[in-house]
């Protein structure tokens, strides 16, 4: 295999990651996947908030904690880390020297925040016109509440995702509920990354590069999909329904001997397939129930009826039968059901990298399969600021005695 097809697919392509906590380190370890030189930018002595959001930290080989976080673990492998003080002017100088020769730009500071230190897309932008420069905000550039700080939990409430997600009024455990991981910043990341790669395209071609204004709020809104359009189409607010499909029934979970399974039926012949399953065939030609349709306008008469059935028999023998029968189901899994599942070990979901701190660090793959350019994993998430010296050097070409000025200064 040469060179070329042994790259990642953005070999070449340089990142210098401003950005801090979840949305935009999401966008640069996809991109740093991919194969990207992803910079990251920290603070001197604190680095990046979620530094210090544990537990749980990594453990050394002795069982002692190294200090690194799971959280930051989480989002911030195959980057180099560097320590600049922008609050220096000599760090000011060393950034906009990066950002002249990155490709991409990643920041989410609060509109306007890095104007003052020359950082901005307007100030970049002259230094470097290739320059794709994408901020990630709550609530964008621009309209009554941009200058507002957002965060995932807020914007899940203000973006309408809470006001679906939990179960109804009046039933126990009823009331909104966020989501059980941080979504809308996971989102934000995709849609950074997808927009990063859209004005990269485009530059080949014009020769500049443009600012990418990415919101919480936009995105949360963006990725209401068919709730949305619900909405928009049919002029009824939804409500919360716990586990149930707005659209589709019978589409949630459903007790058993011992728990719940979920059934996840898409269309009338799988309909027809469950129903014999639960040994009442007869259901699938019950006007009531014989199209989508009818079932969603008989909700509870059908769900009381498979309520009825499921209990009899555990998670597993519903699982077994309902796969045999070609109808779509499964079990509602802890984490450590989930990692012990023989496909997803299969799949190699888990894998496991070299730390300077610890033997090694377990993390969660990238899902992307490449054909010709698979995702590689050549960094572990680094410790604050173990790149600093190897990026200027590679970067800025600066010698030993410039980087041993910059730390006598306090710029690094």
């Amino acid at each position: 295999m040469n060179d070329i097809l042994q790259a990642g697919a953005l070999a070449g392509v340089r990142v210098l990651d401003l950005s801090r906590v979840l949305a935009g380190p999401w966008a640069g370890q996809l991109l740093a996947d991919l194969g990207a030189d992803v910079v990251k930018v920290e603070r001197p002595g604190a680095g990046d908030d979620t530094r210090a959001w544990g537990p749980p930290w990594l453990n050394d080989p002795d069982g002692n904690s190294t200090g690194e976080s799971a959280y930051y673990l989480s989002a911030n492998r195959n980057k180099r880390s560097v320590t600049i003080d922008i609050a220096s002017a000599e760090g000011r100088r060393l950034v906009r020297a990066l950002a002249s020769k990155a490709d991409v730009v990643l920041e989410n500071f609060k509109v306007g925040g890095l104007e003052q230190y020359g950082l901005d897309y307007a100030s970049l932008k002259a230094i470097n016109p290739r320059l794709v420069y994408c901020s990630i905000t709550g609530f964008g550039q621009s309209g009554p509440y941009s200058t507002r700080a957002g965060y995932d939990f807020l914007i899940q409430g203000m973006g309408g995702l809470m006001s679906l997600t939990g179960r109804p009024d009046g039933t126990e455990g009823g009331g909104p509920m966020k989501v059980g991981v941080a979504l809308t910043d996971i989102m934000t990341g995709l849609y950074a990354t997808v927009a990063v790669l859209a004005a990269l395209k485009r530059r080949e071609q014009s020769g500049e590069g443009q600012h990418v204004d990415l919101a919480l709020l936009d995105v949360q809104i963006a990725c209401l999909a068919n709730q949305a359009a619900n909405y928009l189409v049919g002029g009824i607010v939804p409500r919360r329904m716990g586990n149930a499909h707005p659209n589709i029934v019978p589409y949630q979970e459903f007790p058993t001997a011992d728990g719940y399974m979920i059934v996840a039926v898409g269309n009338d012949s799988q309909f027809a397939s469950l129903c014999k399953t639960l040994g009442n065939p007869e259901w699938s030609s019950d006007e009531r129930f014989v199209t989508n349709p009818q079932r969603v306008k008989h909700r509870s008469e059908l769900i009381a009826l498979i309520h009825g059935k499921t209990v009899q028999r555990t998670t597993d023998e519903w699982v077994a039968a309902m796969e045999a029968a070609g109808v779509p189901c499964g079990p509602i899994n802890t984490l450590d059901r989930v990692f012990a599942d023989p496909h997803v070990q299969a799949r190699g979901t888990r894998i496991e990298m070299s730390h300077p701190l610890a033997k090694e660090v377990p993390l969660v793959a990238n899902p992307i399969r490449l054909s010709e350019s698979p995702v590689q994993y050549r960094n572990a998430p680094p410790t604050l600021g173990q790149h600093t010296e190897e990026v200027l050097a590679d970067w800025l070409e600066a010698s030993a005695a410039e980087i041993d000025a910059l730390r006598a200064k306090k710029a690094i």
